[in-house]
């Protein structure tokens, strides 16, 4: 027994090493981090996995590596944050799932990844203090297997610990140097803290800690018993809200859905913006009503007419929810569309859901962990999703079709928006400096946004930031191009260009009168923002895509 714990053991440690070398290689000599996020997330997966014999005789740990090895060629093509946390999520499940009696709910299993999270920290620490206490107690560190695992935490202090002395007292580092040892300096303490970060986090799941929550497991369908909620309040109470909710979905009836002319001094987009989201936030807390005073088994809930009143009041609900997705979109098409507006727009779409679900439970009286998996499902299904589909991408293309210096019947292009997207606006700003037509003064602007998201996404794919994703991207410019050359960037001026592209306005000349030590100052930061946003004057404005990636 002692030596198959021994072995067991030894095998995950050279797992461990294998994955900080590949850190170290994808990561720090990269010097950067793109589709290599993915590839090191995979890699993870794959080793964690197949070193977790048990986790392949559990479905829920079958199904859950699979979406953590899905989640890690999803990175490949570009990684993103709400990509690697459902990773590590997912990754979590499929290794302590095995240890657990059984997946009670999502809201359970968050408080048990947190705690997993919090003790893997010293989880490296603690199993080499027990191995070594073991290998000690069963052949009295004799052997080879004895001293193992005492070796990594005296070798990996004293190296951090030498090489903050050789820093510090240059005799031990001319000491150090002359024995033919690397040099020692900060670059080489922070590389030796990188391996030892992630070293740490593939412990975590190579050799999981065992996780014990101190609440039941049924604390979602505990009764709570409320003050002052009864059958006759709450009957009162939905009667109230079902005429309130009405009076309201009439006047979107009204306004909003059959384009009626609003009262005078109030605009459409006023009308639409001003309430799209405190109506999302009636929708909630009418959700959570229904969840503490109506739940499967109370008396609230067998009443006939109360569960009819409920269906009532959930269905004008839903209703508000559609109602608050009609006046965003309304907002979207008077202005412009972004990242997180689709976000917005997304949320409604899963509050009408959990609306849907909070009823159907009550219907048919299904427990509490099953509305918090059915929900958790949902999101789940949305936010993997969105992991796949650029929404920035989306919300540029959108921005420049609908643009009103492209015929369309939005406001003007925001090119400071679409700066700030970065390579995700990058073919929507080619094909819209392709349109014939522009203003002069409009072309010079998105010809300097565009070469600086040109030249910032190739920076990013010559070195340690290179995705999939940015790589399609350019092959799709230099399609749309067809051989053919872009528009040479603009001059920065005397004082540069703002986001837009605009020329930064000079400093006002009463300031240079009133305090002109700070007036030069200023003009001096004006000149060094200039030079920091001039795009490189390299002959790649000028001539063919091709020409300059095959440089």
């Amino acid at each position: 027994m002692t030596w198959r714990v021994e072995s067991s053991f030894v095998v995950k440690m050279v797992a461990a090493a294998m994955l900080v070398a590949l850190a170290d290689i994808l990561f720090w000599e990269a010097r950067g981090v793109g589709s290599t996020l993915g590839a090191f997330t995979f890699s993870w997966a794959a080793l964690s996995l197949l070193l977790t014999p048990a986790a392949w005789r559990r479905r829920g740990s079958v199904v859950a590596g699979a979406v953590a090895l899905m989640l890690g060629a999803v990175m490949v093509n570009g990684p993103g944050l709400i990509a690697l946390l459902m990773f590590g999520a997912a990754l979590a499940v499929a290794i302590l799932l095995p240890r657990a009696a059984a997946f009670d709910h999502v809201g359970r299993w968050a408080v048990r990844l947190i705690v997993f999270g919090m003790v893997s920290v010293v989880g490296p620490w603690v199993d080499l203090f027990r191995l070594a206490r073991l290998a000690k107690k069963g052949n009295k560190g004799a052997t080879m297997r004895g001293w193992l695992p005492l070796l990594p935490l005296p070798l990996i202090g004293g190296a951090i610990f030498l090489t903050l002395f050789a820093s510090a007292n240059p005799v031990i580092g001319q000491a150090v140097a002359s024995i033919g040892m690397p040099s020692f300096d900060v670059e080489t303490v922070v590389r030796l803290l990188f391996w030892g970060a992630v070293f740490t986090i593939a412990w975590s799941t190579l050799r999981p800690r065992r996780v014990r929550l101190p609440f039941p497991a049924n604390v979602a369908d505990l009764d709570i018993t409320v003050p002052g909620i009864s059958t006759g309040s709450v009957t009162l109470a939905l009667v109230t809200f079902n005429a309130l909710f009405a009076l309201e979905n009439g006047l979107d009836l009204a306004f909003l859905w059959s384009g009626a002319p609003l009262p005078k001094g109030v605009t459409l987009a006023s009308y639409a913006h001003q309430g799209a989201y405190p109506l999302i936030a009636t929708a909630l807390l009418a959700g959570l009503f229904v969840l503490v005073a109506l739940r499967p088994g109370s008396a609230t809930a067998k009443v006939p007419l109360i569960r009819r009143l409920v269906v009532a009041w959930v269905a004008q609900n839903v209703f508000l929810v559609a109602s608050s997705i009609l006046r965003t979109l309304d907002y979207i098409a008077a202005y412009s569309l972004t990242v997180l507006r689709i976000a917005a727009l997304i949320w409604m779409a899963l509050v009408a859901v959990g609306l849907v679900l909070i009823v159907w439970r009550m219907l048919r009286g299904k427990s509490g962990a099953w509305l918090i998996n059915a929900n958790a499902i949902a999101a789940g299904l949305v936010l993997f999703a969105c992991t796949i589909v650029d929404l920035g991408s989306v919300a540029a293309t959108w921005n420049v079709n609908h643009a009103k210096e492209a015929g369309g019947t939005g406001q003007a292009l925001d090119l400071c928006y679409l700066n700030q997207l970065d390579s995700s606006a990058l073919t929507a700003l080619v094909a819209m400096e392709q349109r014939p037509g522009l203003s002069p003064d409009f072309a010079t602007r998105l010809a300097w946004v565009r070469s600086g998201t040109l030249n910032a996404t190739r920076k990013r794919l010559e070195g340690g930031g290179w995705t999939w994703r940015d790589q399609r991207r350019m092959a799709q410019v230099e399609a749309m191009l067809g051989g053919r050359p872009l528009p040479a960037a603009p001059d920065a001026g005397q004082y540069g260009r703002n986001c837009d592209g605009s020329l930064r306005v000079p400093p006002q000349r009463d300031a240079v009168e009133t305090n002109p030590d700070a007036a030069t100052a200023n003009t001096r930061a004006d000149a060094n923002a200039a030079a920091d946003a001039t795009p490189p004057t390299d002959a790649d404005s000028a001539e063919p895509l091709t020409n300059q990636a095959a440089r």
